[in-house]
This record gives C-alpha cells, sequence and structure tokens, in this order.
C-alpha cells in the first residue's frame, strides 16, 4: 500500500490527476492508518499546489461519508446553511441564525457545523454556548426535526476520518483539501444547500460539485471577500436556475458597514448577537444580513419558485412574529 502512495505523488509531481475513485480509496486508507504522515502532508502539498479538481473533490467526499456515520433523517426534503469559512472575517454566526429563521418559516433544516477554525464562534461554539448537547443518536435528531424542524449535526461526531489529519493540518500553515470538504459531507445528504464561499474561484469549484451530486444548491459570494451575504456592497449568486450579481438595494436593504457584522472578541458576545436577532431587537443591519441569507435558503428550497424578495418577506415574518425565536427555545429544550 505504501508503494501505491508513492505512485499517485509521483503522478501527482507529473502534473497529472487523480480518479475520484483512486481518492476515496486514499481516504480509507488514510483512516486505516495505511501510510506514514510524511505521505499524507506531502499528498495535501502537492495538491493544494496543483489545485484541486472536481473529481478529487469529490473522491475524498466519498470516501469521508462512507467511513463515517450516516444520519438518516425522516425528511425527503431539507437544507444546510454553510459557509467555506477562512474569509478571516469575523463575523457573528450568520448561518446559523438563518438557519432557525428558516426552520421558524416552517421550512426543515439539518444544519451541519463545527468549533470555530478563523473566527471567535463558530456555529457549534454558539450552539454549545446555549447548553445544548451534541448527538449522533437518530432517533433524538429526528425527534428534534419532526418537534421543531431543525437539527444539529456536529461535524466530529460523524466525520472519523477528520481525527486521522487533524494533527497534520495544524502543522501546515496553509489551507488543504479538508478545508473544502466540510460544507459537502453533511452525513444526512441534504437535497437542498446555500453555500457562501470567499472567492469566485471557490463559487464555481462547488458549482461543478453540486452539478454532480445532484441537489438543489445557491452558492453566494460578496465581492468584498465575505463567504456570505454581507450586505456590504455588492454579491453574486449562483443556483440551479439563475447566476446574479445583486446588489443590497435590489432586495430591499441599506447598504451595511463592515462593523456592524462583527460577531465580538468572546463566544458570549457572538452568542449575545445571535440571541438578538432572534428576539428581534438586533443592528438593523444584523437583522438584514440574515433575512437576507435566510431569503436565499427558502428560493432554494422553494425549487426557485419564489421571488427573493418574496422569501425576504417570509423570512422576515419568521422573525417578527416570534416563530423564529421559539423555534430556538424548542430546539433548545429538546437537546439539552
Amino acid at each position: 500500500m505504501e508503494q501505491t502512495m508513492k505512485g499517485y505523488l509521483f503522478r501527482l509531481l507529473n502534473h497529472e490527476e487523480l480518479s475520484r475513485e483512486e481518492m476515496k480509496t486514499i481516504l480509507i486508507g488514510i483512516t486505516h492508518s495505511e501510510y506514514p504522515t510524511e505521505q499524507i502532508t506531502a499528498l495535501l502539498t502537492c495538491l493544494q499546489m496543483r489545485g484541486v479538481t472536481v473529481e478529487e473533490l469529490l473522491g475524498f467526499r466519498d470516501g469521508i461519508l462512507e467511513t463515517g456515520v450516516p444520519a438518516i433523517l425522516n425528511s425527503d426534503r431539507y437544507i444546510d446553511v454553510v459557509g467555506t469559512g477562512g474569509d478571516r472575517k469575523n463575523t457573528f454566526n450568520i448561518s446559523t441564525t438563518a438557519c432557525f429563521v428558516i426552520a421558524g418559516a416552517g421550512y426543515k433544516v439539518a444544519k451541519h457545523g463545527n468549533y470555530a477554525a478563523t473566527s471567535v464562534s463558530g456555529a457549534s461554539n454558539v450552539i454549545q454556548h446555549h447548553g445544548i448537547k451534541f448527538t449522533d443518536d437518530i432517533d433524538k435528531l429526528n425527534r428534534s426535526l419532526n418537534e421543531c424542524g431543525i437539527v444539529y449535526l456536529h461535524a466530529q461526531l460523524f466525520a472519523r476520518a477528520m481525527k486521522y489529519v487533524g494533527p497534520i493540518r495544524k502543522a501546515l500553515p496553509f489551507p488543504t483539501i479538508f478545508n473544502l470538504l466540510g460544507p459537502i459531507v453533511n452525513p444526512s445528504r441534504p437535497q437542498c444547500q446555500l453555500l457562501g464561499v470567499a472567492n469566485l474561484d471557490q463559487m464555481r469549484l462547488y458549482n461543478s460539485v453540486y452539478q454532480k451530486i445532484g441537489i438543489d444548491y445557491g452558492i453566494v459570494n460578496s465581492i468584498d471577500g465575505y463567504d456570505e451575504i454581507s450586505l456590504t456592497g455588492d454579491f453574486k449568486v449562483t443556483t440551479n436556475n439563475y447566476e446574479h450579481l445583486f446588489s443590497p438595494k435590489d432586495l430591499g436593504f441599506a447598504i451595511a458597514k463592515p462593523e456592524e457584522l462583527v460577531g465580538g472578541a468572546t463566544e458570549e458576545e457572538a452568542a449575545a448577537i445571535f440571541d438578538s436577532v432572534l428576539e428581534n431587537r438586533a443592528l438593523p443591519a444584523q437583522k438584514n444580513i440574515v433575512l437576507a441569507n435566510a431569503a436565499f435558503g427558502i428560493q432554494v428550497l422553494e425549487k426557485g419558485e419564489k421571488s427573493i424578495e418574496e422569501c425576504v418577506e417570509i423570512a422576515r415574518e419568521s422573525i417578527d412574529s416570534g416563530k423564529a425565536l421559539r423555534t430556538f427555545k424548542k430546539f433548545a429544550e429538546l437537546n439539552s
């Protein structure tokens, strides 16, 4: 098996691409401790220098899902809203807050997340801060989805392969293929996803990935480098149905200031912003940013059959009526 990895490395040094099946085999081999650390490090470095292909990314995704814990949910249509991370903007928990707004509007959500990598508070930080306990118990997960419309899947309980590469990733000074995998390894395999990316190269990559996976999707990028709709300027959206450059005023929103998006210096401060949005007492910009991201998620769930203006109003009603907050309270009650 070691000789095989040497063969893969030799091909990568010759600028060759690996197939989806080969990448899946490598990932499974990593989980069986079949390769020395030095060879895995070389593999990750080669891929990063050349740039990962769609087939290579899908191969690692196949391997992670096959070696991980599945989350089989009793619903045929639900969404995950997630960002790639790594934009180093330290925003508040926009995707996570939007998920509760979407669930409050009566849709189903399976949010996949982890602790923060580059910001103060990741999805798992803010969820855990409220006393919620992570679980991979399928009965408990389905009860949460059925009774309050949302379930939280803490990545570390499901993607077993990640622990084998954790120390290597920490030792490397650059992102690797594993940074690209987070958004596409939700163990429940959702039929809908809204993904925020930090640049247009990533938008093109994931656009091809989602077309191969065959789900309903929306990919968003703020032109000034946020991996979500920041409303600080124009933003691009690509879905199954269209590709369009929007400005905040197209949705009826004012332009936000970057400082209005900051998640604070501590986990407590980030959690306080999350609470203030759901309780409808946040800064107008904070509420609008959540509404914008939730609205595009709702449009994906609706297969693009509702206008974005309609979807903004559905999201607004979820917050203004108190449904989003009630959904979160019920979620906390079921999962604490």
